[in-house]
């Protein structure tokens, strides 16, 4: 367990490096908006390549950045019941999750997304926009993403089977903990408000 926790821990820095750097695209989604919108409005002139790159961007940073989201057990999670279950029971619907659900999903949308890019790259495909850009690359990045995004689900399947094991401490405990934190705070504050009224 311990070689595969090395492992787990090189996914999980790899995820973490991309993810940081990816996340910067942001930014100049947003300074090409700013001043695409600036160009169109002061010298009425556009370009649909500006437009198209602020989704490739866009879409860059949603595709490269989930391994890294997943890692940060950022992503969605239906917490208003996940939080009422014992955290053994939590992390065994991590565990299934993630085995069940999520790498069969990164697998089968790998495989399908590979001859979509392919047929894609041979074509040369273009935008259907005059000015547009190539097709291809963004469509390229699905494989990528999914790949990055399965590589991570491992990783989180490592660590789930050390925590049962009790190599690691389990991080919904801490979130758990920060969710208590959170209701006391808010009784809290809600009984403040009643006695401050007059």
């Amino acid at each position: 367990m311990q070689s595969l926790l090395k492992v787990s821990r090189a996914i999980d820095a790899f995820s973490t490096f991309v993810g940081r750097w990816i996340s910067w695209l942001i930014v100049v989604a947003v300074i090409i908006s700013a001043v695409n919108a600036v160009v169109r409005k002061v010298f009425d002139v556009s370009s649909n390549s500006f437009l198209e790159l602020q989704w490739v961007l866009f879409s860059v940073v949603f595709l490269l950045c989930a391994p890294w989201t997943l890692l940060k057990g950022e992503h969605i999670r239906i917490d208003i019941i996940n939080h009422l279950f014992p955290l053994r029971v939590r992390g065994w619907i991590d565990m299934i999750g993630h085995v069940f659900f999520l790498v069969p999903f990164c697998v089968i949308l790998i495989w399908t997304s590979i001859p979509f890019f392919l047929v894609s790259y041979h074509q040369n495909e273009q935008s259907f926009s005059a000015g547009g850009l190539p097709q291809w690359p963004a469509k390229g990045l699905i494989m990528i993403g999914l790949a990055l995004l399965l590589i991570q689900a491992i990783s989180e399947i490592i660590k789930r089977a050390a925590i049962m094991q009790g190599l690691l401490p389990d991080p919904n405990a801490e979130a758990l903990s920060a969710h208590e934190m959170a209701e006391l705070e808010a009784v809290r504050l809600a009984q403040a408000i009643t006695t401050d009224k007059p």
